[in-house]
């Protein structure tokens, strides 16, 4: 069988730049073979990336400026899979998650019928990009899960157990990017793909990001390594009391975005924190906290067990703090990443929307006649 190269392009809700991998992909399934061949993160235009964290906060925006950025992201989306296939052969097909600027939850319960749909718009057309690179665009990952009832996130639980399930072990698979989210993956016995669920913790480094660049007026966008935050001492009792949001103790299937967890949730937590005249460090530590007492909250919460072994993937794994954290709130769970296991943790996303561009490629050949697919074949 013959590999086949394909590009995965993904930015996430900390709006930090574009994720872009290009891969080797032979098999199927549990014979899937993946090998990374370049994998790099582009960064916004600086105009550009404000305007989109100004959607993402809720400015008000004419239909004219959100074609203009549609268009905008899509453009840079494309420049990103043109670079990194220099010094490669050509791919044969690009998977493209876009930005997301918008996510709504559907509300209610599927079991009692009472479910309302979700929204999710993920702006950078698919068609500008394969026009722009020549090549076959797979795009809107997220609107048939939405439309089949589902959140549209966490979009790639089944693909992580294809790549990092285990014979005997339970595992978390554990991403830290603006949100969190989990893929919990039983020992691959029995029925057990049936057992596999995912679900969003709650914030990842959206809070953190807001933070950092409101205490350094601008100057910096995250806490590189977790080091201002780790200069501070976090405030227990403000962590339990931002515990006590309704999300937390939503059960699963659920999901988030900047839609919650942004910057209006981020004033709140910096007049919470005028009570405790924390310092900017503190306020860092105390968020820091949040995010790793909401992951391991979220665990013990829903999860049917606690898992043998914690996966970290996403920017948030490059935190040394956060990571420091997680593990002592795990105690004798390992917190490792992605990378001890052979599956880079930086480009995880993006090797996984090649692998969606793939199968759903598969499926429009198989039924390319029918229009339902047209919009995403170019």
């Amino acid at each position: 069988m013959h590999p086949t190269r394909v590009i995965g392009l993904i930015s996430g809700t900390s709006v930090d730049g574009i994720d872009a991998a290009l891969v080797e992909i032979v098999g199927t399934d549990f014979d899937l073979k993946v090998e990374l061949l370049a994998g790099e993160t582009y960064a916004y235009p600086a105009e550009l990336r404000d305007r989109i964290l100004a959607i993402c906060g809720g400015a008000p925006i004419s239909m004219a400026e959100l074609a203009e950025i549609d268009d905008a992201i899509a453009l840079v989306f494309a420049q990103a899979a043109q670079n990194i296939q220099i010094g490669h052969p050509p791919a044969a097909l690009i998977g493209s998650h876009g930005q997301t600027v918008f996510h709504r939850p559907p509300q209610g319960s599927r079991e009692k019928k009472n479910q309302s749909l979700g929204y999710s718009l993920q702006l950078g057309r698919g068609a500008i990009i394969a026009r722009i690179t020549g090549i076959n665009t797979i795009s809107n990952f997220r609107v048939g899960d939405i439309a089949a009832g589902g959140h549209g996130a966490p979009l790639v639980p089944r693909i992580d157990a294809f790549l990092l399930s285990h014979p005997q072990e339970r595992r978390c698979i554990q991403n830290i990017g603006g949100i969190g989210n989990v893929a919990y993956l039983p020992p691959r016995q029995n029925d057990w793909l049936d057992k596999i669920c995912a679900w969003d913790t709650g914030p990842g480094n959206s809070l953190l990001d807001l933070a950092v660049h409101h205490f350094s007026n601008g100057a910096k966008t995250y806490d590189e390594n977790g080091n201002w935050a780790a200069s501070g001492n976090p405030c227990h009792p403000l962590v339990e009391r931002w515990l006590s949001q309704d999300y937390f103790h939503l059960p699963p299937p659920k999901s988030t975005g900047r839609e919650l967890f942004g910057v209006s949730y981020l004033h709140d937590c910096l007049k919470d924190s005028q009570t405790y005249e924390l310092s900017p460090a503190d306020v860092l530590a105390t968020i820091t906290e949040l995010t790793a007492t909401s992951i391991v909250h979220s665990y013990r919460t829903f999860l049917p067990q606690m898992p043998d072994r914690v996966f970290l993937c996403g920017g948030g794994s490059r935190n040394h703090y956060l990571k420091h954290r997680l593990e002592l709130l795990l105690e004798s769970v390992p917190v490792l990443t992605t990378d001890e296991v052979g599956l880079s943790a930086n480009f995880k996303e993006a090797i996984a929307q090649k692998y969606l561009a793939n199968i759903k490629a598969d499926c429009m050949i198989a039924i390319a006649n029918i229009l339902f697919y047209c919009n995403t074949i170019f």
